[in-house]
C-alpha cells in the first residue's frame, strides 16, 4: 500500500480550522432544528413530559430533515426492487401478496399477555351483562388464515394457529355469544386487500351479513332503517398499509408492488322524519379496532340490521382499545342500548400488552 512521500504536504491549520467550522456549523444546525421542534410542541401541548423520552415519541418532536423522506422512501424501494425485502414488518407471500409479520409469529411473552385478555373478557363480559346489555364477540380472522394460499412459502405460528379454537372456547365457557367469520370470508375468491391487513368490501360485507345473523335473534328482529349505496364509477388505486409499512408509499409502479384496485362506495343511513326529528333509538354499539372503520364496515353492519350502529372504533386499538374508551363512557350510554359488538384482529390475542391493558388487568377483582 502506498505510503504519503516526504513532499506530501500536511494539512495546514486554516485547512483544520475550516473542517471544525464545517462540523461545529452542522452541529450548531442540528441542534437549533431540534430547539425549534421541541419548541413548537412544547407551545402547543399535545404532548406531556413524561411522554418524550420514548423513541417514537422523540422521532415526531424532532421530525426530518428536509428530503430525509424521500431518501428513506426510495431506499426502501431499492431495496424492494434489488431484493424483494420489504423490511422488518412485512413479508410477501405469493407475487403482490403482503402479510404483517405479527400475524404470521407471536411476540415473545404472548402466552402471559393472552392469559390477562381471557381475564379481561371475562370481567367485561359479567360487567355488561349486571348492566342487563348483551355481548357478542367477533375476532376477525388473520390475513394468513383466510389467504394460506397466497403464503407462497411463508409459514403461520402453530400456536397463533391453535388460540383462535382456544378463545372460541373460552368465550363458550362464560356464555359469551360469539360469531366465527371464517366459514364466510372463506367463501369468497377474494375476502382481504393484497396490500393491506383489512377486509375489502366484499369481505367486510360477508363479515357484516355473518354478525348481523347472529345479532338480530338477540335483538328482535330487523330494524326499518334503510341506507343509501353509492358506488363510484371505476375502481382507483389503493394504497394498502402494508405498502405504507413498508416505506414504499408515494413510489412509482415497479418500485414497490402493484396497488390494489377498489372502486369507491359510499353507505350511509336515509334520514327520516323532519329535521328535528332525532330518529330511532340507538340500539347497538360497535366498539372495535381499524377494522370496524375500513370498507364501510360499520354501515354494512347497521344495513344488515335495519337499524343505525353507534360505532366507537379505533385505529391501533387492537384488543381492548376501544372497549376501554366504551366502557369510560358507559354513563353516558345511551337508555335503548340493547347489544355491544366487539370486533378485534385476530393477531391482537398474541400481542404484547399495552399500558392501558395492563392497568385495566392489574385493577382486575
Amino acid at each position: 500500500m502506498a505510503t504519503p512521500g516526504p513532499d506530501t504536504p500536511p494539512l495546514s491549520d486554516r485547512q483544520h480550522q475550516r473542517f471544525a467550522a464545517a462540523i461545529a456549523l452542522l452541529l450548531a444546525l442540528g441542534c437549533a432544528w431540534g430547539a425549534v421542534r421541541l419548541a413548537g410542541v412544547l407551545s402547543s401541548r399535545t404532548l406531556p413530559w413524561r411522554e418524550l423520552g420514548t423513541q417514537a415519541t422523540m422521532n415526531q418532536v424532532l421530525g426530518t430533515w428536509p428530503g430525509q423522506s424521500a431518501w428513506a422512501r426510495w431506499s426502501a424501494g431499492l431495496r424492494y426492487r434489488a431484493l424483494g425485502d420489504l423490511g422488518p414488518q412485512v413479508s410477501q407471500g405469493c407475487p403482490g401478496w403482503l402479510f404483517y409479520n405479527d400475524g404470521l409469529r407471536p411476540q415473545a411473552g404472548d402466552n402471559a399477555a393472552y392469559a390477562r385478555r381471557i381475564a379481561l373478557m371475562q370481567h367485561w363480559a359479567s360487567l355488561l351483562k349486571a348492566q342487563g346489555v348483551q355481548l357478542l364477540v367477533a375476532v376477525v380472522p388473520d390475513k394468513s388464515r383466510i389467504a394460506a394460499a397466497q403464503l407462497c412459502g411463508e409459514t403461520r405460528s402453530a400456536r397463533m394457529q391453535a388460540r383462535w379454537d382456544d378463545w372460541q372456547m373460552r368465550l363458550r365457557a362464560v356464555g359469551v355469544p360469539s360469531v366465527d367469520l371464517r366459514p364466510a370470508l372463506s367463501a369468497l375468491p377474494q375476502a382481504y386487500y393484497r396490500t393491506d391487513v383489512h377486509m375489502n368490501p366484499a369481505g367486510a360485507e360477508a363479515a357484516a351479513a355473518s354478525i348481523a345473523h347472529s345479532a338480530l335473534p338477540l335483538l328482535g328482529g330487523p330494524g326499518p332503517q334503510r341506507f343509501s349505496d353509492e358506488l363510484g364509477a371505476a375502481p382507483a388505486p389503493r394504497v394498502g398499509d402494508l405498502i405504507v409499512l413498508a416505506g414504499l408509499d408515494g413510489l412509482p409502479e415497479g418500485w414497490r408492488p402493484p396497488l390494489d384496485q377498489v372502486r369507491p362506495e359510499h353507505i350511509a343511513p336515509v334520514p327520516t322524519g323532519g329535521l328535528l326529528d332525532a330518529g330511532p333509538p340507538v340500539e347497538v354499539l360497535l366498539v372495535g379496532d381499524s377494522n370496524g372503520s375500513r370498507s364501510e364496515f360499520s354501515d354494512r353492519l347497521g344495513r344488515q340490521l335495519g337499524r343505525e350502529v353507534w360505532a366507537l372504533n379505533q385505529d391501533g386499538g387492537y384488543f381492548s382499545g376501544a372497549m376501554l374508551a366504551a366502557l369510560a363512557q358507559r354513563p353516558r350510554w345511551p337508555a335503548g342500548l340493547k347489544l355491544v359488538v366487539w370486533t378485534f384482529s385476530e393477531l391482537s390475542l398474541s400481542l404484547p400488552l399495552s399500558p392501558e391493558e395492563q392497568r385495566a388487568a392489574a385493577a382486575l377483582p
